[in-house]
């Protein structure tokens, strides 16, 4: 598989992980990559008082069968719908063993939490820890409920949050290429929390015009957009509003089909980390959420666009 030409989506079985493979399959469709599909599985293991405190592990028999069923339905249910589509069984942590393969994928995907799958695995956690660490871009898609509406597998308006921060700007970017690619609609949002009792700002004095100060943050933004948009005549929505970035985005989610969100990180693997408002978004978005990684050095700034970002810029 040619490095970082196919979408990886990760597989449990339960209704969470199949809206993110059908979200997998739709963005490799449209990239004209391949699907990889992964499923993960642990022993879990209980202590034997006949053993003196050791520990005894099950029969994995059940369980990998379990997990290959899953995998196997995974894989029956994305063939045949105009994508190449693989799949690997792994055997350890679900969360390590994604971020692992997310090196060599150019996106990954997965659901928000599992629930009646092989071993009601709770997905929340790989949710969390694989933008947090992932070497490409990360869509996370939320389980559908009777308050959220189905996953829209081709995005039709996008969101993204952008503060200035070179975490931002490449997630700029990255979400001027994903409205290119679906032809969506794309508005970007700056928050900016300026009321009374309200965030860093609060103690601004009130003879400060909020409004200047909104109007300041626009035309930053609009020289970001500017720049992010280049020649590819995509018109973006521009927005710089009172509130904090998490709370508006995790309202705009209501109504888009995609949020697109920069993590924040400090050099290498084991530093990059979520930013606050990222994991705010992951908690709370109604619509499936788009993580993009920005490395950052000790300076806080990203010296270079990060490699599939400047790879996807090449392929045009």
């Amino acid at each position: 598989m040619t490095q970082e030409q196919h979408v990886l989506v990760g597989v449990d079985g339960s209704e969470s992980s199949g809206w993110a493979l059908e979200w997998a399959l739709e963005a490799a469709r449209r990239r004209g990559w391949a699907l990889h599909v992964l499923c993960s599985y642990s022993l879990p293991s209980f202590t034997a008082a006949s053993l003196d405190g050791g520990y005894a592990a099950l029969d994995d028999s059940a369980i990998r069968s379990s997990a290959q069923a899953a995998l196997d339905g995974a894989i029956a249910r994305a063939s045949g719908r105009g994508v190449t589509v693989t799949g690997t069984l792994e055997t350890g942590d679900a969360a390590g063993a994604l971020i692992e393969a997310s090196a060599a994928a150019g996106l990954a995907v997965v659901g928000t939490r599992g629930g009646g799958g092989f071993t009601d695995r709770l997905l929340g956690t790989v949710s969390t820890a694989l933008p947090a660490h992932a070497h490409c871009p990360v869509v996370v898609v939320p389980l559908r409920t009777e308050e959220s509406p189905t996953p829209i597998a081709a995005p039709r308006r996008i969101v993204v949050g952008v503060d200035g921060s070179p975490s931002a700007k490449v997630a700029l970017h990255g979400a001027v290429a994903e409205a290119a690619l679906w032809g969506a609609e794309l508005t970007a949002v700056a928050g900016v929390p300026l009321s009374h009792g309200a965030g860093m700002l609060a103690w601004l004095p009130a003879a400060i015009d909020r409004g200047q100060v909104l109007a300041d943050v626009k035309a930053g933004l609009e020289v970001m957009v500017r720049e992010a948009v280049g020649t590819t005549g995509l018109d973006v929505k521009l927005h710089a509003l009172d509130g904090s970035g998490a709370a508006l985005l995790s309202e705009f989610s209501t109504a888009v089909d995609l949020v697109v969100v920069g993590s924040r990180g400090r050099g290498g693997f084991t530093g990059m980390l979520l930013g606050s408002t990222s994991q705010s978004v992951l908690h709370h978005a109604s619509c499936p959420v788009l993580v993009i990684p920005a490395r950052i050095d000790d300076q806080g700034v990203s010296p270079v666009d990060p490699p599939w970002l400047r790879r996807r810029r090449q392929q045009g």
